[in-house]
């Protein structure tokens, strides 16, 4: 799979947070398996479940119109 911009994002937050990818499904509510879906770029993720994972972080993904 390739990187995506929102999985390097993911990766470098939970790092900088000093967090493991189970640390991270845990205090977010989602899966590890997901976790480690999303920060390996998978193209098809429940969007939901990403922004229940950003929270964590202050952030959430939203629609945008391309340019």
């Amino acid at each position: 799979m390739k990187k995506t911009q929102l999985s390097m994002i993911v990766k470098a937050l939970r790092k900088e947070n000093g967090l493991t990818q189970e640390d991270l499904a845990l205090k977010s509510g989602v899966g590890l398996c997901f976790v480690r879906n999303l920060e390996q770029g998978k193209q098809s993720l429940r969007m939901d479940k990403v922004n229940q994972l950003l929270d964590l972080f202050n952030y959430e993904l939203s629609a945008t119109k391309k340019s």
